[in-house]
């Protein structure tokens, strides 16, 4: 015997099935995927509009893109408004020496004056994001979906891309640390507006016009060493594990990946680079134009574009560098300076086998047992040393 179903049992059902599926799309909605699926759909309309322009405005535009997206992203700009501001008005520090009790005050939060926060936070995390969306998809859609047919002309790794998922992984990696670090730059910016004791300055001649030149190489060389030596101590067996291994999930760097990095190790970089801003007199502006300058080049190692050090800067690495950095782990831990790598003995020897297993930048010759054990155990890295010995030969 055939029921025959009634046409309101039938649309019962069908909007039942009809609900649940909404109700899944909506519960399965990624946002981050949806931004890049935008991305890709509209790149043509905006591709017309790039064509229009000369090759070298269209490049101008996208360095000018990576150089904000650099000196915006972490937050620091809103430090540098209030020290600009402190500088205009005229505000002094070198009369005001900072005693030990002070800072012991300050760290019971007897004394700390924090006026304003909320609006230092909001501002920081508005612009922060905010140019991490745009100027982020716009070098994205730039190299990575107009330029992508064209790899081989731009891409360090030609053959090699991130997957769509590892993609969406580092920007949700990114937006966390980008929290944190908005968040202390939001902290350090209502600290110096409050007028709480640290050894920042603000007009140019308070310690002498010699100390404000030499702080530019005394401020980088500073930052540089201890980026250095915490990026080595993080590919330490232990730390390796449990922080820095998730940075190194994309072997293929993106401008995202600059900031994909554990939130903890993240805020640990943070604090020591902003040390001298309490522990010796410091002009604001030497030290961010430092810090913006480090941040800018850290975004161009990150991009995976083939990347050259300017002329005029000869201690600056290529971009290969660290991107070689992560697609062989640990070896070339220097960022503006291959120096600390050359000194230390942890600098890429092209006849050594290097794998996420060769810690301390040390590594076996290529034709030894251990080096063949590591070979054997990955085929992927032996057909890409077989590739590249054999490009070698043939030059």
């Amino acid at each position: 015997m055939v029921t025959k179903l009634s046409q309101t049992s039938i649309n019962g059902i069908s909007n039942n099935v009809h609900s649940k599926k909404v109700e899944k799309s909506v519960k399965n909605w990624d946002p981050i995927a949806e931004g890049l699926k935008w991305i890709d759909q509209h790149a043509e309309l905006a591709e017309k509009y790039f064509e229009k322009l000369p090759n070298f405005l269209s490049t101008i535009i996208a360095t000018f893109a990576i150089f904000t997206f650099g000196c915006t992203l972490r937050g620091e700009w809103v430090v540098i408004l209030v020290s600009a501001l402190k500088q205009m008005s005229g505000h002094s520090q070198s009369e005001r020496n900072v005693t030990t009790a002070e800072v012991f005050d300050l760290l019971t939060l007897k004394n700390l004056k924090m006026e304003n926060f909320s609006v230092f936070f909001i501002g920081a995390h508005i612009v922060s994001y905010t140019t991490y969306f745009v100027l982020g998809g716009f070098l994205h859609w730039y190299y990575y979906t107009k330029r992508r047919h064209v790899a081989h002309e731009w891409k360090l790794q030609p053959n090699k891309w991130l997957s769509p998922e590892l993609e969406r992984h580092e920007i949700k990696v990114g937006v966390i640390s980008l929290f944190v670090t908005g968040s202390f730059s939001a902290f350090l910016a209502t600290y110096i507006s409050n007028g709480n004791p640290s050894t920042v300055y603000f007009q140019f001649d308070e310690y002498g016009w010699a100390w404000l030149f030499l702080q530019f190489p005394v401020i980088f060389l500073y930052q540089d060493f201890t980026t250095y030596f915490l990026h080595r101590m993080y590919h330490t067996r232990w730390l390796y594990k449990h922080f820095h291994k998730l940075h190194h999930t994309y072997k293929q760097p993106t401008a995202f990946s600059a900031t994909a990095i554990h939130p903890i190790e993240i805020f640990h970089v943070q604090l020591t680079a902003c040390l001298p801003l309490f522990t010796i007199p410091v002009h604001w502006a030497p030290f961010y134009v430092i810090a913006l300058y480090t941040y800018y080049y850290g975004i161009i190692d990150h991009t995976g574009i083939n990347f050259k050090a300017p002329w005029w800067q000869p201690w600056l690495p290529d971009a290969e560098f660290h991107d070689k950095h992560h697609e062989i782990f640990h070896c070339n831990f220097g960022f503006n300076m291959f120096l600390w790598d050359k000194w230390f003995g942890t600098l890429r020897k092209p006849d050594r086998v290097y794998s996420e297993e060769t810690f301390h930048g040390q590594a076996p010759l290529i034709d030894t047992d251990e080096a063949n054990r590591i070979l054997d155990a990955d085929p992927e890295l032996k057909e890409e040393l077989l590739t590249t010995l054999s490009s070698k030969k043939s030059e």
